[in-house]
């Protein structure tokens, strides 16, 4: 069954906001079955809107629509859809008793408020528990259109507890089955040489979906039908046959939440010392939830007379290496696990760019020390030329060599 997904709204073709609304949506339909045949971000125009889901139902099944169902004038969705549908807007009561009850305590009722109760007669009514802008479902040949709020917790309450329930219910979709696999030390045309010849001999139907990120690759090995499960547990056996200990997660995971789910199961406690990071790695781990369990603390040493006063860095290693060196990243670790008090540390330094590089020390070059217990790696980095990069690549190999000494 193939879907598709539009977005509506003038912000969004503006870059006023951007839409979240389309990937996470895309996520659930393919979870449940479902193609996504494409996504649109389109504006607040009737005739656009109008023309945007004829084109879309000549090659999709569900339509699935959010944004434009707000109470002031440039909401037009509803209306635009009463026109496309060849109906009418009437008042709905029980529509009308959601909002208030949603809307009771913190607000009261006005009259552009109570006019959201206003819905297109030809219709499925869903309710809004969390919101105030009603979901209306259409049916049409056999197909499906979902007209749902954009503010994304409101969208993301009804996909998951009315919409995507019933589709599966409407249409039976086949199951879409995947095993995700995270893999280091491979870019993406080394890991797809590597693995070429398992590519090439999966059964017909299977696929193998590449998706690096600085420093990891994301491998997804996909088929449809839970009939074929046995056939996806083999295939997985003989790619993990093949990459060994280069696959460090078998679950869509990112790399702080990896290194966190190990710091929490060995009872360890983590801190950081970041130069050429500006403290992105503390602020990566700390993003997990209950990671004040095993995260104390980061020493955010930009200038060298932080390193020395704060860490604990030798002037003479200053002096005589320079502040990109193996030296200072080793003494930064070591200074961050006395002043912290933890069992690991990270430490960084290095020319984030896009200026600062030298011919010795070009843009890109970055030490990273960790520190697990008494054991010490410091390794050095090239990376690139660009800073937003560099920063996340030198963020994700430090925790990754970490993670290493952790596994070891």
């Amino acid at each position: 069954m193939k879907a598709a997904i539009i977005t509506i709204g003038d912000e969004i073709l503006i870059g006023q906001i951007v839409d979240t609304n389309s990937a996470w949506m895309a996520g659930k339909l393919t979870l449940a079955g479902f193609e996504v045949e494409e996504m649109q971000s389109i504006g607040d125009d009737a005739q656009q809107i109008k023309n945007t889901i004829n084109d879309a139902f000549q090659r999709v099944d569900v339509i699935l629509m959010t944004g434009g169902l707000g109470p002031t004038k440039d909401d037009i969705t509803k209306k635009t859809l009463c026109e496309y549908f060849g109906t009418e807007l009437v008042f709905n009561d029980s529509v009308l008793e959601n909002i208030q009850n949603v809307i009771s305590s913190f607000t009261t009722l006005n009259e552009l408020t109570r006019n959201q109760a206003y819905v297109p007669k030809d219709c499925t009514v869903i309710q809004n528990r969390v919101g105030t802008a009603p979901i209306t479902w259409f049916d049409y040949s056999g197909k499906v259109l979902v007209s749902m709020p954009g503010v994304p917790y409101e969208m993301r309450y009804v996909m998951e507890n009315e919409i995507v329930p019933r589709l599966q219910d409407k249409f039976d979709p086949e199951a879409y089955l995947k095993r995700v696999f995270i893999v280091k030390g491979y870019t993406e045309s080394a890991l797809a040489m590597y693995i070429a010849d398992f590519e090439d001999n999966l059964p017909e139907g299977f696929g193998l979906a590449y998706l690096p990120s600085l420093g990891l690759m994301k491998l997804r090995l996909f088929v449809r039908g839970e009939h074929r499960s046995q056939e996806l547990d083999e295939q997985v056996k003989k790619l993990q046959g093949i990459l060994g200990d280069a696959i460090i997660a078998e679950k869509d995971i990112t790399i702080e939440k990896i290194l966190s789910e190990r710091l929490f199961e060995k009872g360890l406690t983590i801190g950081t010392a970041e130069s050429c990071t500006g403290g992105n790695i503390a602020h990566m781990i700390t993003s997990m939830p209950g990671s004040s369990r095993y995260f104390k603390g980061s020493v955010v040493s930009y200038a060298n007379e932080e390193k020395i006063n704060i860490l604990h860095v030798a002037e003479d290693s200053l002096n005589k290496f320079g502040a990109v060196s193996e030296a200072v990243a080793i003494e930064m670790a070591r200074g961050a696990q006395r002043v912290l008090n933890v069992d690991c540390s990270i430490a960084t330094t290095g020319i984030a760019g896009p200026d600062g590089g030298t011919e010795e020390k070009p843009v890109g070059t970055v030490w990273i020390c960790t520190i697990y217990k008494d054991k010490c790696i410091a390794k050095k980095y090239q990376l690139g030329r660009y800073r937003e990069a560099n920063i996340m690549r030198a963020s994700n190999n430090g925790m990754l060599q970490l993670l290493d000494m952790i596994e070891e």
